[in-house]
């Protein structure tokens, strides 16, 4: 069964499913989408939780194992099994299409994975779980209806924006939906309920006297690292969430790490920058970023944004925000990039 994500707190008000897969490349969403799902659980009686993340060399059999776990000292359980690369091989599909011919009672699973392709929808355990419960896919939120989301988002906490207010919104978070639920935040606590122009929008953010994600990474570029530390406080100070942080590091490292490969692949800088489709105003900035890292390092501090990941969500005893410390020091190149722990992603 496939559910929108708008409609997802109309369904959970009529039926709480067996099973739910959460899938997407979008943090905001897709929180959004399991948080609802947890807290209907919650309320539903299902007061233990199990968190499950496959990563190299897990064992699959802990998903039985858990699904046949009695606990003594709640009725109900959520398992919450995350898939952090989408694939959950030949071992888990046979886990997961063994749980779902079976699926045990009074059990929740929520299987939460990046997108998934149109293989992986075809493929035998995705098929179970569809048929056995519910399927939610999350997709970014593009840039022509980012307006009309974060209008709605205004008027669900009182504010009736402007037009011009909301398109003025829409384009200072550039379609990082953290970044504008916290802006929203702020608003609402600055501004308070009621109408809102493009003026008082304005003052508001003003008056806010915030430190800028896109400022520090762009003072990373720039090699200014007691800079990059000064923002870096702020925004922790301010109660910047740490995941919009390393949102915009991540999606910067990401990009020099491909331009940096296309220049080592035998393109001049200029060229690999507009194959990028880097912003005429960011070119010089970028360029000079090429001069402090090669390949390799970028690549480094691709691996330690998913170490910071893993941090932000509670996964293992690292500090958050010293990992972003040490992604930003490296990026203005004041520190050599973490040695490489696991194999990140494909760029």
């Amino acid at each position: 069964m496939r559910v929108y994500p708008d409609k997802l707190k109309e369904h959970l008000g009529a039926q709480l499913a067996a099973t739910y897969l959460v899938s997407g490349d979008e943090p905001l969403q897709l929180g959004e989408c399991c948080d609802a799902i947890r807290a209907t659980a919650r309320d539903a009686g299902h007061t233990t939780r199990e968190v499950l993340e496959v990563g190299p060399g897990f064992d699959w059999h802990q998903l039985s194992a858990e699904a046949a776990a009695f606990s003594l000292f709640a009725e109900k359980k959520i398992i919450d099994l995350r898939v952090p690369n989408g694939k959950p091989g030949t071992e888990g599909s046979k886990a997961l299409m063994a749980y779902c011919s079976n699926p045990p009672p009074d059990t929740l699973l929520l299987l939460t994975l990046p997108k998934i392709d149109r293989q992986q929808q075809n493929s035998k355990w995705f098929k179970a779980i569809d048929a056995l419960g519910v399927v939610i896919q999350v997709w970014p939120i593009d840039q022509q209806r980012l307006p009309g989301w974060i209008e709605q988002r205004l008027r669900s906490v009182g504010i009736q924006a402007s037009r011009e207010a909301v398109r003025m919104l829409a384009d200072q978070t550039e379609g990082n939906l953290l970044a504008a639920r916290q802006e929203i935040e702020k608003l609402l606590l600055l501004h308070g309920q009621g109408p809102l122009d493009a003026d008082e929008l304005s003052a508001a953010i003003a008056d806010s006297a915030r430190y800028d994600v896109f400022e520090l990474v762009d003072s990373a570029l720039r090699g200014e690292a007691p800079r990059c530390l000064h923002i870096l406080e702020g925004l922790r100070t301010e109660g910047v969430a740490a995941p919009v942080v390393l949102w915009a590091m991540h999606r910067e490292v990401r990009s020099m790490a491909r331009i940096s490969a296309d220049v080592a692949k035998g393109l001049n800088a200029d060229q690999a920058i507009a194959r990028a489709k880097v912003f005429n105003k960011r070119t010089a900035l970028v360029r000079r970023g090429l001069t402090q890292l090669r390949t390799p390092g970028w690549l480094a501090l691709l691996d330690h944004c998913h170490r910071a990941d893993r941090a932000i969500k509670g996964l293992g005893s690292e500090s958050p925000w010293l990992l972003l410390e040490d992604i930003v020091l490296a990026m203005s190149g004041q520190r050599p990039p973490p040695a490489i722990k696991n194999q990140p992603p494909g760029l």
